[in-house]
């Protein structure tokens, strides 16, 4: 009967509207945020001490 399925959204996106969205569906958007932000903390970490690693290595 509908050529298109109603899609939910996979994921947050930053800016999108989250008027119509729940408390419940607001916490678990930021518990989503919170573990990305500590992903992405840990490939800084990561890219940091390769880069000293690097440094040392190359040393004089």
């Amino acid at each position: 009967m509908f050529d298109e399925e109603i899609k939910k959204p996979k994921g947050h996106e930053v800016g999108m509207p989250i008027d119509t969205l729940s408390v419940e569906e607001l916490s678990e958007r930021i518990g989503l945020l919170e573990g990305e932000i500590e992903r992405l903390k840990g490939a800084i970490d990561a890219r940091v001490a390769t880069k000293r690693a690097a440094e040392s290595a190359f040393k004089l």
